[in-house]
C-alpha cells in the first residue's frame, strides 16, 4: 500500500497560498484507518484549491498538530483554519486540539487562526449516512415494515455530543421512512451496543445497524465482532451492518463546508 503521508516541509514558494487549513483527525494504531485519513485529506484539497491543507492527528501517529502547523507556516500561511475531523464535539474538540494551536500560535505569533465546527449533522454527511443505510437495507431477503435502526456512535462522556448523536438518529430515521430508532454508543455512554442489540434482536426480525465511525479501525472491528456474535445467537433475526463513513467524497464535501462557514477568530 502506498505511503499517502504529506511530504516534509519545502522552503516557501513563490506561489504559497496565505491560508491554511489544520485537518485534525483523532489517530489510529490502525494501518488503513490512517491511509484513510490521508487519502481523505487529498479530497479534501480538491475542495479547497486557495487554500493548503494539511493533515494531523491528535494522537498515535504522526504528523503531530505542532508538526503540521510548522509546515503550515514553513509554506508562507499566514490565516489558518483549524479542522477538527470529529463527527461531536467533545473533549478533543472543546479543549485538547484548542489548548495545543494556542500553544504552536504562540510560537508563531504573527499566525492568525480560527475553528471550524465539527461535523456532526451536517447535510452532505447525513446524505452519506442514509445512502450506506439503503445499500445494506438492500441486503435484506425480504425488507418489512418494521425494520429496527440501530444507531451506534463511538460514545462520549460529554452530554452534548450524546444529545448529537441521538438527533441525527431521528433524523436519519425520518429521512429512510423508519420509526422509533435506537442510539447506542460502544463506550463511554449509555446505553452500551452490545446489550442493546441483544434486546432488540429478541423483539425484530430485522435490524439495520449504522456504525458512526469515520475509518476503519478496532472500533468498527469490535463492533463487527458483537453483530456476529448476536448473529449467532439469533439466527432467525437478519442482522445487517452498515460502513463506516471512510473517506469518502461526501465527507470530504461536509468538511470543506464547515471550512468555509463563517467563523469567529480565536
Amino acid at each position: 500500500m502506498p505511503d499517502l503521508r504529506p511530504a516534509s516541509p519545502n522552503p516557501i514558494q513563490q506561489d504559497a497560498k496565505p491560508h491554511g487549513v489544520l485537518l485534525v483527525g483523532h489517530g489510529t494504531r490502525d494501518e488503513v484507518g490512517t491511509q484513510q485519513f490521508f487519502q481523505l485529506s487529498k479530497k479534501l484539497q480538491k475542495h479547497l484549491p486557495s487554500m493548503q491543507v494539511q493533515p494531523c492527528l491528535l494522537e498515535f501517529q504522526q504528523p503531530t498538530i505542532p508538526e503540521a502547523w510548522n509546515r503550515l507556516v514553513s509554506q508562507g500561511v499566514t490565516e489558518i483554519r483549524v479542522a477538527p475531523l470529529l463527527l461531536f464535539a467533545a473533549g478533543h474538540a472543546k479543549q485538547d486540539i484548542p489548548d495545543l494551536v494556542r500553544k504552536c500560535q504562540a510560537e508563531t505569533p504573527h499566525v492568525t487562526f480560527s475553528h471550524t465546527r465539527p461535523i456532526s449533522r451536517q447535510a452532505a454527511l447525513v446524505d452519506l449516512v442514509c445512502s450506506h443505510l439503503r445499500t445494506a437495507r438492500d441486503e435484506l431477503a425480504q425488507p418489512e415494515d418494521e425494520i429496527m435502526l440501530m444507531m451506534v456512535g463511538r460514545g462520549s462522556h460529554d452530554p452534548c455530543a450524546q444529545a448529537d448523536m441521538r438527533v441525527l438518529s431521528e433524523v436519519v430515521s425520518q429521512r429512510l421512512g423508519i420509526a422509533n430508532p435506537s442510539t447506542s454508543f460502544y463506550a463511554m455512554a449509555k446505553p452500551r451496543f452490545a446489550e442493546t442489540l441483544e434486546q432488540q434482536a429478541r423483539h425484530h426480525r430485522q435490524i439495520l445497524i449504522h456504525p458512526h465511525l469515520l475509518f476503519d479501525g478496532r472500533l468498527f472491528q469490535a463492533i463487527q465482532k458483537i453483530v456476529t456474535q448476536t448473529q449467532t445467537k439469533f439466527p432467525d433475526v437478519e442482522i445487517r451492518l452498515s460502513s463506516y463513513l471512510g473517506p469518502d467524497e461526501l465527507v470530504a464535501r461536509a468538511i470543506a463546508a464547515r471550512i468555509t462557514e463563517n467563523v469567529s477568530r480565536v
